[in-house]
């Protein structure tokens, strides 16, 4: 059976600089029925756990370490024996919210992950996080971009480790470049496509000015 895509919502804080919000997060799960990677493991492990139905987990992908894509990581990683994969640039945001437990692997800019038959690349597009990554499925005709890029535009660069001109470029030279049919599946609320965000980077340039 080819990689299929399972969607799943959890809830839970976001806290970062001092302030703390409520926020649900999109998790997603790519494979098949027997093995399975986990992308952003936010808030609920046991939940993530139980929508894996009994497939082998290989990985829990981190697109950045902002704590609420990250919090459940550790205790799906020990529920299932599967490591967790981060881009070292976000180490520093990782060791606030887990300062006892490293992750397992990095993650690299052109680095191929392969599940369930299909191949997702690691994009590194910092600006949301310096270790901000996008992991790009052609076969599927996705790209799941994190908080990198919403319906709408690119995520928040207004707290520490964020920078908005850096956030633009990658958007634009990253993920602009791919098929406008890609399908984005963010890390909080809706999905959209390349195509139907690609008019706003102009805006989006003009008000980084």
């Amino acid at each position: 059976m080819a990689a299929r895509i399972d969607h799943l919502v959890t809830s839970g804080t976001f806290a970062l600089d001092g302030g703390e919000w409520d926020v649900d997060n999109n998790v997603w799960i790519v494979g098949d029925d027997t093995e399975a990677i986990v992308i952003d493991a936010a808030h609920d492990a046991a939940a993530i756990e139980a929508a894996l139905n009994g497939r082998t987990l290989r990985a829990i992908v981190c697109t950045h370490a902002h704590n609420d894509h990250i919090d459940a990581a550790p205790a799906l990683a020990a529920a299932t024996g599967a490591p967790i994969l981060l881009h070292p640039d976000d180490l520093p945001l990782w060791q606030q919210t887990h300062p006892d437990r490293a992750p397992d692997g990095e993650l690299a800019d052109g680095q191929e992950l392969e599940i369930a038959g299909t191949t997702l690349q690691v994009l590194h597009t910092p600006g949301h996080a310096p270790g901000a990554v996008c992991l790009y499925a052609p076969e599927l005709s996705t790209v799941f971009t994190g908080d990198t890029l919403f319906q709408g535009g690119p995520g928040a660069t207004g707290r520490s480790f964020s920078h908005f001109p850096t956030i633009v470029a990658s958007i634009r030279d990253r993920l602009l470049t791919l098929a406008p049919e890609t399908t984005v599946r963010t890390g909080h609320g809706d999905s959209t496509t390349i195509g139907a965000e690609a008019p706003h980077l102009e805006a989006w340039i003009a008000r980084g000015h």
